[in-house]
């Protein structure tokens, strides 16, 4: 199978990019995740298959780095920008555009972070579908997706699968198998990193539901996906790796809910994964002032 990866150089880099959501440099966590969000619904499936593919091209014709292009670096965004359109508007024509134009998009903006050597990681993602969103919204009459509307039915399980639901919700799947299998393509990679996550998602939940969230809400994931990613970045096996993922995890959750009940980004599609972006801004920051102190 990896002599059919070598041959087909494209198909591996789109794979790493989507599994690069999650920050596993992995074609087989990126297949599990494609499979997963075609559980999900195929409009997302295709979406982020298009979106991923036009921002890898789009690195190779503008001739970036190939050992960054290899690594996915140039899909994650990319990936995340297709899905949510994909997953917020019916696909129209115009959104399909959007979905390859976003993508394209997402590899020159998070290039010009790469060059600048400044750790963005979904910013661009982020930037690009706020504005998308807005735009959408006050000059088309493109109705929400069917997706948006759909009824979650509560289960006896529900507190359980609250947990696999977080990573679900990293690329705005709702569905149990689809969390489950994100779960597994994670540890299939990092087993350190999943395990983690799955701590975090739990901790999101918990502390979100001591904050008054809303319980639906909080079993379906929405309140746990961003710690999810928190810690999938400061994962590691020293004692002081807990210390930072549990102090990034925090941050994020705060950050999070506070957003969350402020109502402050509704106008441009939700909070996404900026919760994220900024908790660990903040451990980084505090991490090199630890370190320079420590020195």
């Amino acid at each position: 199978m990896d002599e059919f990866f070598k041959k087909i150089p494209f198909i591996d880099n789109v794979l790493k990019g989507i599994g690069q959501i999650m920050l596993q440099e992995n074609r087989w966590t990126g297949l599990l995740f494609l499979i997963g969000i075609f559980m999900g619904s195929w409009q997302c499936g295709v979406a982020v298959l298009l979106s991923t593919a036009a921002g890898t091209f789009t690195a190779m014709k503008l001739k970036y780095a190939h050992s960054e292009i290899n690594a996915g670096l140039y899909g994650f965004s990319a990936a995340l920008v297709g899905v949510a359109l994909s997953f917020l508007f019916q696909t129209t024509l115009l959104i399909w555009v959007l979905i390859v134009l976003g993508g394209a998009l997402a590899a020159i903006v998070q290039h010009f972070f790469i060059q600048k050597k400044i750790l963005v990681f979904t910013f661009p993602f982020i930037i690009i579908t706020w504005v998308l969103v807005f735009t959408l919204h006050h000059f088309t009459h493109i109705p929400p997706s069917a997706m948006l509307s759909s009824e979650v039915v509560p289960t006896q399980y529900d507190d359980f699968l609250t947990c696999t639901n977080g990573f679900g919700e990293v690329i705005f799947q709702g569905g149990v198998l689809s969390g489950m299998i994100f779960f597994i393509a994670v540890f299939i990679s990092s087993p350190v990193a999943a395990l983690y996550g799955l701590t975090a998602s739990i901790l999101g939940a918990g502390l979100s539901q001591l904050n008054g969230e809303p319980i639906k809400e909080i079993h379906m994931g929405l309140f746990g996906f961003n710690a999810v990613l928190s810690a999938i970045v400061f994962s590691g096996v020293k004692k002081t790796d807990g210390l930072w993922v549990l102090i990034a995890v925090v941050l994020t959750i705060v950050i999070d809910d506070f957003l969350v009940d402020n109502n402050c980004l509704s106008a441009v599609g939700g909070v996404f994964t900026f919760p994220f972006v900024v908790g660990t801004w903040i451990t980084l920051f505090i991490q090199k002032l630890f370190i320079k102190v420590k020195g």
